[in-house]
C-alpha cells in the first residue's frame, strides 16, 4: 500500500545498523575505560574482532582525531573537546560507511569546538558520508555539501550552502533564521 510502512528483516536491520556510526551530543563514553578501549570495545563486542586488530584499528583512528597520546586516559580527565574526538574516533574505529552526529559541539566551551570541527573537516575531505545536526550554521556553509532546514519535523528546504545561504532565498522563515546569524 501506498505510503504504508514495511519493517524490513531484523537480520537486515542490524546489517544495515552496523554500516552506521554514531557520535553523541554528550559523548557517551565508558567512563571505567580508557580512550583506547572505548575505541576497541565496538570491534570486538559488536564484531567479534580480534583484540590485537581491534586495537591496531583504534590506535589508528585516535592518531586520525588527534587523540593517540590520551590512549591510556580515562574519560574523567580530558576535556570536551577531547571526548568527543575520543567518541569520533570510537565510531570511525567501526569502519561505517555513513557517520552521523548530533550536535557534535554543543557541550562544548567555545575554545574547544574548533577541535572537533577540524576532525569532522578532515573526515569530509577524505570523502566520508557523514550527516549532522548543528545549529552553527558558518560551519554548516563550510563543510556541506548539501544543507536541509528542519523545524518542527518538516523539511522547509534543501540545497547547496551556495543556495542555501545565497541572496535568492526567497521563504521568509529561512530568511529571518539567516539574516539572525550571519
Amino acid at each position: 500500500m501506498k505510503g504504508e510502512q514495511v519493517l524490513d528483516k531484523a537480520k537486515n536491520i542490524c546489517r544495515l545498523r552496523a554500516q552506521i556510526g554514531m557520535v553523541f551530543q554528550h559523548f557517551n563514553l565508558f567512563p571505567h575505560m580508557t580512550v583506547l578501549e572505548n575505541a576497541m570495545e565496538g570491534q570486538v563486542t559488536v564484531q567479534g574482532m580480534d583484540k590485537s586488530e581491534a586495537r591496531d584499528i583504534a590506535l589508528n583512528m585516535l592518531e586520525k582525531v588527534g587523540m593517540a597520546d590520551f590512549a591510556d586516559r580515562h574519560p574523567a580527565s580530558l576535556s570536551g573537546g577531547q571526548k568527543q574526538r575520543a567518541a569520533i574516533a570510537r565510531a570511525l574505529a567501526m569502519r561505517p560507511k555513513l557517520m552521523l552526529f548530533d550536535e557534535p559541539t554543543s557541550a562544548l566551551d567555545p575554545e574547544l569546538v574548533g577541535e572537533v570541527f577540524d576532525a569532522i573537516k578532515q573526515l569530509a575531505n577524505e570523502g566520508m558520508t557523514m550527516i549532522i545536526v548543528t545549529h552553527n550554521m558558518g560551519f554548516a556553509r563550510e563543510v556541506a555539501d548539501q544543507v536541509v532546514f528542519m523545524e518542527n519535523g518538516s523539511f522547509l528546504a534543501k540545497g547547496s550552502p551556495q543556495e542555501f545561504f545565497g541572496e535568492k532565498v526567497d521563504d521568509p522563515r529561512i530568511k529571518t533564521f539567516i539574516d539572525r546569524i550571519f
